[in-house]
């Protein structure tokens, strides 16, 4: 899917961003503040951050109510994020998600999340602009190898503590 312009964006039921990399939480918080989702979920937060600790901006966006904001504090994965969200997304009756993450992880996290959602929610990929480093040789060769292993590498806890 080709990107689509923050202001072009149709409306979705929930936002997932996923944390990982510089930038995509405030892409997050930037679409719930123009009203484009009604809830965000901030999937893959350290298990004692608070909100104000991840999005320290957030009293200068009177528009946004902490209330529509989640902290998915379990997942530690891709494939947990996926998993961690699913529940969010059920418990808030979401029909449609935008999908929020780097253009580098964006094929990995749309394909997990894909295998993991019921078809009857729809996901929209929401690539965000790459910073600088993330676009290294190191990153773009660690994201491929995670993209052809990652269904091998989802089973180990499953085969080791089942």
């Amino acid at each position: 899917m080709p990107p689509v312009a923050m202001d072009h964006l149709p409306h979705y039921d929930c936002g997932v961003v996923l944390t990982g990399s510089a930038g995509r939480i405030r892409e997050g918080f930037e679409v719930l503040a123009l009203k484009k989702i009604d809830k965000l979920i901030v999937s893959g937060v350290y298990k004692d951050t608070k909100l104000h600790q991840i999005f320290p901006l957030l009293p200068y966006y009177p528009e946004i109510q902490s209330d529509d904001i989640v902290l998915e504090k379990i997942s530690g994965s891709t494939y947990g994020n996926a998993v961690q969200s699913l529940q969010v997304v059920e418990t808030l009756k979401c029909r449609n998600i935008l999908l929020i993450t780097s253009h580098l992880h964006m094929y990995r996290a749309y394909k997990t999340f894909r295998e993991n959602f019921p078809n009857e929610i729809q996901i929209s990929p929401y690539v965000i602009t790459a910073s600088i480093h993330e676009n290294s040789y190191w990153d773009v060769m660690t994201e491929a190898f995670k993209s052809l292993c990652y269904p091998v590498i989802t089973l180990i806890p499953w085969l080791f503590f089942s």
